[in-house]
């Protein structure tokens, strides 16, 4: 509870909201994002990053098949996410911070290959991770790089969601 002044000055208590249970698919990314961080960072190997992310705490309530595909699918199409996200940012990504370029990376990721995510769910998502792992501004940049990366990548669906905003 937190008392906070009520018109005549005196304290009020209001109830706090509860923290919001994260998804498998969340934490998922959460736990990817910090892998990619560490390969990122220091070159370490997959394998070994991997073995180090599922002795993480709260691994055990993770999407097990997402973070696997984002996290070797990241490392393993680096070169080609990288190539994607160059056409949008504004330096190399290798000058990036190494959380928003793992974060880029599993946007773009989530962009290119996981069609059952709606791709303002994946740009959203992105966003979160940024806002809760990266600089301050950092989730701007993030969402400005990966809406440009989305009509690149998923023109139709982009192009759909557009049209339906213009007859509203």
């Amino acid at each position: 509870m937190s008392a906070s002044p009520d018109k005549m000055g005196k304290p009020v208590e209001k109830a706090e909201k509860p923290a919001k249970p994260k998804s498998a698919r969340r934490r998922s990314r959460e736990i990817a994002l910090q892998g990619l961080y560490e390969w990122l960072v220091s070159g370490t190997d997959a394998g070994v990053i991997d073995a180090h992310m599922r002795e993480q705490e709260g691994f055990d309530k993770a999407d097990r098949a997402h973070f696997d595909a984002l996290l070797h699918g990241c490392i393993a199409e680096a070169s080609d996410l990288d190539g994607v996200l160059g056409k949008f940012v504004d330096r190399k990504t290798t000058e990036l911070s190494p959380v928003e370029h793992g974060v880029l990376m599993i946007g773009a990721y989530e962009l290119k290959h996981c069609i059952d995510i709606p791709y303002k769910v994946a740009i959203n998502e992105a966003v979160e991770l940024a806002k809760s792992f990266g600089g301050t501004d950092g989730h701007k940049y993030v969402n400005g790089v990966l809406d440009k990366a989305a009509a690149d990548l998923r023109p139709a669906e982009v192009q759909a969601a557009s049209k339906g905003h213009k007859g509203r």
